[in-house]
């Protein structure tokens, strides 16, 4: 670009388009039309970058995305029937939730020591909750070794736990009979340990018997009884009177 000095005389000025001259109105013609002929032209405002990228995303977009899916079109609310079987189906749901917790914790808590934690089975309701619809409490049932009065004893508390509820099932009546045979068995085993407990006891004092006999036939004085001490004072009475002399002849005195 060139750059020189600033002439001192004033350019010209710039000559402006001639404005054209709107013909007088006619008669004929309507005075609106008449001033809407010489009304200049206004250009519409620019739309902005903003104003046209989103311009240009309505149109590029799809039919479909500016409505409603047709998912959710179809999608209604349960009908009033429906809502009765999902709350009937909540409801048994619940009863039996109930049942089954009220069922294991009776056995957990007679089973005491010999009896374990509750499990439970779920399943999921129609509203989204989970429900206990089988359980089991593992218990033992063994024999305490060498102790039948601790397994009758044991065995009881078993028969109680499983018979705890107030309608056993099949699987708690079988726990029961088996507990119940091992009450008998230990009844059993208890009757033998106290024979042979007695037969012991017996032969203990039959040994001690036949060891106080030989001491007696020995003439132990320690066996031997003692003499009292009223027969040795007469004893000693008899031996002095055997010393004494004979008595003098009797005098017959007559008169």
């Amino acid at each position: 670009m060139h750059i020189g000095a600033t002439p001192t005389y004033p350019s010209p000025a710039p000559s402006l388009p001639a404005r054209p001259i709107a013909p007088a109105a006619s008669a004929d013609v309507s005075p609106d039309l008449t001033r809407a002929a010489q009304a200049p032209a206004t250009p519409s405002p620019a739309l902005s970058d903003e104003q046209r990228a989103s311009a240009r995303e309505e149109a590029d977009q799809p039919a479909e995305q500016s409505t409603p899916s047709a998912d959710k079109q179809d999608k209604s609310e349960p009908s009033p029937q429906q809502q009765r079987l999902e709350q009937l189906e909540i409801a048994e749901l619940a009863t039996r939730d109930r049942e089954v917790r009220s069922h294991e914790q009776a056995h957990a808590a007679v089973g005491g020591g010999y009896a374990g934690a509750p499990s439970f089975t779920y399943t999921r309701g129609p509203d989204g909750q989970r429900y206990a619809v089988a359980g089991e409490v593992s218990i033992d049932t063994g024999a305490v070794a060498g102790d039948p009065q601790a397994t009758l004893s044991k065995m009881e508390i078993v028969v109680r736990a499983a018979l705890s509820p107030a309608e056993p099932s099949a699987q708690d009546l079988r726990v029961a009979a088996q507990a119940q045979a091992q009450m008998v068995q230990a009844r059993v085993d208890l009757a033998e340990l106290q024979r042979n407990e007695a037969a012991e006891a017996q032969a203990e004092r039959a040994q001690s018997s036949e060891a106080a006999e030989p001491a007696e036939r020995d003439g132990d004085p320690a066996a031997s009884p003692q003499p009292s001490r009223s027969s040795a004072a007469e004893l000693e009475l008899y031996r002095r009177t055997a010393g004494l002399p004979d008595s003098a002849p009797l005098i017959d005195l007559l008169g």
